[in-house]
């Protein structure tokens, strides 16, 4: 399902071929990567925004989905969050209606993240978040 393609201490990344398991198989290896990293107080918020973010690549874009953690210092600090994938076009916050089935990903990322952005890739985009790590 998945591919890791590096991991180390500090970094964990994997590439999802674009199918409907991907967004399960990404929140379980968040989880799991996070739990390692004794961040456990940050896996369901974690989850729940890569879900979001890996969903929205699913609907909009085409090919593989990237999803790369980046771990804080030993200071503590925030925990970086990205997700890739092929379209180049940045994602846009929209104001869903309450009959929307969709449409509040991106405004429950604004709300939930300390900060996030959006940058090019060679194909596509990257969209990041950042979450403080709690003292």
């Amino acid at each position: 399902m998945c591919c890791v393609t590096d991991t180390d201490d500090d970094c964990a990344e994997w590439t999802f071929p674009a199918e409907p398991g991907a967004v399960r198989a990404a929140r379980s290896l968040v989880r799991d990567r996070l739990g390692e990293w004794h961040l456990d107080s940050l896996g369901d918020i974690a989850a729940l925004l890569v879900s979001e973010l890996v969903t929205n690549a699913l609907r909009h874009a085409t090919g593989p989905i990237g999803v790369r953690l980046v771990r804080p210092g030993p200071q503590g600090g925030v925990l970086r969050v990205e997700v890739s994938d092929t379209l180049p076009d940045p994602p846009h916050v929209r104001a869903a209606r309450p009959e929307d089935e969709g449409g509040r990903g991106l405004r429950l990322l604004a709300s939930a993240a300390r900060r996030w952005g959006t940058r090019p890739a060679d194909p596509g985009k990257t969209v990041w978040f950042e979450l403080a790590v709690p003292r």
